[in-house]
């Protein structure tokens, strides 16, 4: 019996089975070396989070920008002089507007806009603060 055909496949097989696991090989060391730099990456990222949030309470404090009206610092000069939570009609006599709905409702709408920029809080519906 002639095994020759059997050994020549064989190597063929060898062959193919060397080049895929060469080939898997650098494949490997890419992903390694991709892995190392990645993994670095991370480390920088962390060191600087650590950073940042360290010196975070070491910055000034910036107020947001008012919308541009005149009633805006007034309203806060009437917060800063308050001792309780305010309601828009009392922020609407402390501006010295009168007392006709369509302008407790105008307050009322400027108190929500510093309530969503961050500068007063509404503890309860209708009560607006200077926030903390």
């Amino acid at each position: 019996m002639n095994i020759q055909p059997l050994l020549d496949a064989l190597d063929l097989q060898e062959d193919a089975a060397r080049a895929l696991a060469d080939g898997l090989r650098e494949q490997i060391d890419d992903l390694h070396s991709r892995l190392r730099e990645a993994e670095t990456h991370l480390e920088h990222l962390a060191i600087t989070r650590k950073t940042v949030t360290g010196l975070a309470d070491r910055l000034p404090a910036v107020a947001p920008d008012l919308p541009e009206h005149p009633d805006y610092p007034r309203i806060l000069d009437a917060f800063n002089h308050a001792t309780a939570p305010l309601r828009a009609k009392d922020v609407c006599e402390a501006l010295g507007h009168e007392l006709l709905p369509k302008n407790v409702e105008g307050t009322r709408a400027k108190l929500k806009r510093l309530v969503k920029l961050g500068i007063l809080t509404e503890a309860d519906t209708g009560n607006f603060a200077r926030k903390p």
